[in-house]
């Protein structure tokens, strides 16, 4: 689950760590208002589930309140573009108007859960400001690690080694960068977080630490522990197709093929998609059904998936376990009479009574389902008749 920016920085804010003021708007006029309350300098920041908004233009720096009413009046009524967003962009509601610092250098912190040492890890750079993928890929060595133990925490001593890495060492200056790693820590693991980020920390010129942006990435799996975190979500960000299927009980992700995916098993599903691509076709989706699909549930992927005008051709492969093939052909047939199949379905089964399943589709002749004797045949098939 992700949240917005201004959301990130108020929770650790509240953990400690510090942050310059800021107010969230949703109009020009209210971005005005709040540059007056701020006064100097402030930085206008789009607020969007995507990365590259500088780059885009949609982090602006503004002098007076004339500036920034022109930055929000082009960010609330254009569309952000950037490599995450696709070509679409995405449209932008809610700005956060952020007091400007002048910087003296920047620095980067994160922290993510070791899937190799099964525990969380804080990272360090002094190369802050940019993507730290970059960092790892030029100069793996510019990133300092501290392991945390599940149960203890962030300990001082390992407070001491990132600071000194940092070289926020010095006693202006280690008091707050302190402050900041363990807020970090903290609102990591209460919240059960899957990623945290502060990218940049600054110095200021006049030598105080601040986190100017932050990321707070958090645990499906753990949220329903968490109702003052759920209540943050914004769903008007997410995918309308996405979030209809998520109301489903399915896990779909919009792609920008035009083969629709229907499979059940997350494994299956790339596995799927793999093989799309291997006989020249593009994915229009990954949806994973699950193992207990229900006829309802196979319809309402249908209708989710055949609503997609890029959608030429579906491929349907499931492999019968708990839910039974027999099942799905049947819930095939049903999607069949309630949707209707306006374009190629092709159709691989495979476990428990598939052949009662393939009895069921002969018998019913669905027009345009093709059936496929195995995986690769599907995929052929599907990629062919798109």
């Amino acid at each position: 689950m992700k949240i917005h920016e201004y959301q990130s920085r108020q929770l650790l804010a509240a953990a400690g760590v510090p942050v310059p003021p800021a107010e969230v708007v949703e109009t020009a006029a209210g971005a005005v208002e709040a540059h007056r309350r701020i006064g100097g300098r402030v930085v206008v920041k789009a607020q969007v589930f995507a990365g590259g908004r500088g780059k885009a233009g949609f982090v602006r720096l503004c002098a007076d309140p004339r500036e920034t009413e022109a930055a929000a009046t082009f960010m609330l009524s254009n569309r952000m573009i950037s490599p995450q967003t696709g070509p679409a962009g995405v449209a932008v509601r809610k700005l956060l108007v952020a007091a400007a610092v002048d910087v003296a250098a920047e620095y980067y912190v994160g922290m993510v859960i070791d899937r190799t040492r099964l525990c969380p890890v804080m990272m360090v750079s002094r190369e802050g400001g940019v993507e730290i993928e970059e960092v790892a890929a030029r100069r793996p060595e510019a990133i300092v690690k501290e392991w945390l133990h599940p149960h203890l925490g962030l300990q001082l001593y390992q407070v001491r080694r990132l600071a000194a890495a940092m070289g926020l060492d010095a006693p202006d200056r280690f008091k707050d960068c302190a402050a900041t790693l363990t807020g970090l820590a903290d609102v990591f693991l209460r919240h059960e977080a899957s990623l945290a980020e502060i990218n940049p920390l600054v110095v200021t010129a006049d030598g105080r630490v601040l986190a100017l942006d932050a990321k707070l990435n958090l645990d499906d799996n753990a949220v329903f522990r968490h109702p003052e975190i759920q209540a943050l979500y914004d769903d008007s960000e997410e995918n309308p197709a996405e979030r209809r299927a998520r109301a489903a009980g399915l896990s779909y992700i919009a792609l920008d093929g035009n083969i629709g995916c229907v499979v059940n098993g997350a494994g299956l599903a790339m596995a799927t998609m793999d093989l799309i691509k291997l006989h020249g076709g593009e994915p229009a989706n990954f949806l994973d059904v699950g193992g207990s699909v229900t006829p309802e549930g196979a319809v309402e992927a249908f209708r989710i998936i055949l609503a997609d005008p890029k959608v030429r051709g579906v491929l349907v492969n499931i492999f019968g376990g708990i839910a039974k093939c027999d099942l799905i052909a049947e819930a095939l047939i049903s999607a069949a009479r309630e949707v209707g199949f306006n374009v190629p379905v092709v159709v691989r089964l495979e476990g428990t009574n598939v052949q009662r399943a393939r009895r069921l589709l002969e018998e019913a002749r669905v027009p345009g389902l093709l059936t496929a004797t195995d995986l690769t045949d599907a995929a052929r098939k599907v990629c062919a008749a798109v």
